[in-house]
């Protein structure tokens, strides 16, 4: 059994961003033709007419800012809202992998390591572009990484779930290092034209380096001290969106094909669940609450994170306790809580103690606890 380390981090951010402004803009023109045209059926009763948004509202109820996206243009405008990806040929990267490549680079650059260090990718992440073959396998291709890939879902927790299958494989000598991948472009699974979701999620890739103690190198290491995982079945986050659809023509186009939730039962369900279990998993791990320096949370709703270490501390936890990147970033994903790690390590002095924490559609949750070499 070998002691594992996460001896790398690495992030990829488009070079769009929408700020809310900007979002609103776009989401209100699109309220307002639409009333126009249904002008006549909204009079009858026979069509609900829309409410505008604005940037206070989401602000206030998210804590986002802007969000970072891979196609600004198709988004924006008000007669297609949605990016405008095109498809590449099959001698092409695909995009999950040109960004997954970008945030592998980082981390490998970060530990150390090159290609060759690593026997395995395993990407984990919400939304996949195809059933096969596996992202995973053509980032190891365009890496040049030897060994063997796989795919993951775990919605927003699959990163720590990721974390938790390379830190299983390098401790029992199955790999000397892997690189644990989350690429998201959530905004193509989301419903822009929905007042309550439009602004929540943006585009980003992570990437994480899992080693071998014993041969790494890094300056950037965390001890992994325990990681411990939990879901329960919940149909309050969910997207049918699947290669079933094409078999009942009833449902093309419907909006549970696209990201939908039920916010406040998730609220209610999900933040006494975290804290219940990263309380539990640090208990397991004869170590108190108060020991922890740093939570790297989830980034989906900023009053679910401050209600969250609020249960777990007792009080308000201060920003260096539980930074932020949801402001710019908005929800990443499984991206989120990697970012928020990523951003803010470099500080911390060695042995400090940190949570990495994720949770989610499943429900999922995951909690990695780290200790700063």
């Amino acid at each position: 059994m070998h002691n594992v380390v996460i001896s790398g981090t690495g992030l990829y951010t488009p070079a769009s961003s929408i700020s809310n402004d900007e979002l609103v803009e776009s989401f209100n023109t699109y309220v307002a033709q639409f009333n126009a045209e249904n002008a006549a059926a909204i009079e009858r009763g026979e069509v609900q007419a829309l409410t505008e948004s604005n940037a206070a509202f989401i602000e206030k109820a998210s804590g986002i800012k802007s969000r970072f996206v891979m196609d600004k243009d198709g988004i924006l405008d008000p007669q297609r809202m949605k990016p405008r990806l095109p498809e590449r040929s099959n001698d092409e990267w695909s995009i999950l992998c040109q960004m997954g490549v970008a945030a592998a680079e980082q981390a490998l650059q970060r530990a150390g390591k090159t290609a060759a260090d690593i026997d395995g990718v395993i990407v984990a992440c919400s939304n996949l572009q195809r059933a096969y073959p596996a992202i995973s396998i053509e980032i190891q291709a365009a890496l040049g990484v030897q060994g063997f890939g796989f795919d993951m879902n775990v919605a927003c927790s699959s990163a720590t779930f990721g974390i938790q299958a390379a830190c299983n494989s390098v401790q029992l000598g199955q790999a000397r290092a892997l690189l644990v991948v989350s690429p998201e472009i959530c905004t193509a699974h989301l419903n822009f034209r929905d007042r309550d979701s439009h602004f929540i999620f943006g585009d980003a890739a992570t990437a994480v380096v899992v080693e071998r103690a014993d041969l790494a190198t890094s300056a950037y290491q965390f001890d992994i001290v325990s990681t411990k995982l939990l879901t329960t079945f919940s149909n309050n986050i969910r997207n049918n969106f699947g290669f079933l659809n094409r078999t009942a023509e009833e449902g093309e186009g419907k909006a549970d094909k696209l990201f939908v939730q039920e916010g406040r039962k998730v609220f209610r369900d999900v933040c006494p669940m975290v804290a219940e279990l990263v309380g539990a998993h640090l208990h397991e791990n004869s170590l108190n609450v108060s020991d922890v320096q740093r939570f790297w949370l989830h980034q989906a709703n900023l009053s679910m994170n401050h209600l969250i270490v609020k249960k777990l501390l007792g009080r308000e936890a201060t920003i260096e306790e539980a930074p932020v990147i949801l402001d710019t970033y908005a929800n990443t994903s499984s991206a989120g809580s990697v970012i928020a790690l990523h951003t803010y390590q470099d500080d911390l002095p060695s042995g400090a103690l940190g949570v990495l924490s994720s949770f989610g559609a499943g429900y999922s949750i995951g909690s990695v606890i780290l200790r700063k070499k």
